[in-house]
């Protein structure tokens, strides 16, 4: 199943795009995530990591692509085996004097619906100023 998620917001699209490259940033702007342990400081097509969770929930991930001028990457992430996981495409967009970011998700059906409110929120909280 693939769901495209939508957020407008008043941080720029640069503000926001630098939240998403720079790992050590995630929590603070998306509340499910405690920590992030990645194999680089910014990302990059090849970036493998852990994602830190709540309640000691640890999702692993591979990032596949990162186009900086287009403001679009792409990566993998899962618990367990790889091939249950869900593959994420993101971008941001200039929206005004403020952004917009989309995100695609892709899996199964019940991953890909059990994520998607927790990742709207999170998506809202990218954007803001």
């Amino acid at each position: 199943m693939k769901k495209t998620l939508r957020r407008t917001g008043d941080a720029s699209a640069d503000v926001a795009w630098e939240r998403y490259m720079d790992p050590s940033l995630w929590s603070t702007w998306a509340p499910q995530i405690m920590g992030v342990d990645a194999s680089t400081d910014r990302l990059a097509a090849g970036t493998t990591g852990t994602v830190r969770g709540p309640l000691g929930v640890r999702v692993s991930f591979e990032v596949h692509s990162v186009d900086e001028a287009a403001r679009v990457w792409s990566w993998r992430a899962w618990i367990g085996a790889p091939s249950a996981g869900l593959t994420l495409e993101h971008g941001v967009d200039s929206a005004g004097s403020g952004s917009s970011t989309w995100l695609v998700v892709d899996g199964l059906a019940p991953l890909v619906l059990g994520y998607s409110p927790t990742a709207l929120f999170a998506l809202g909280r990218l954007v803001r100023a």
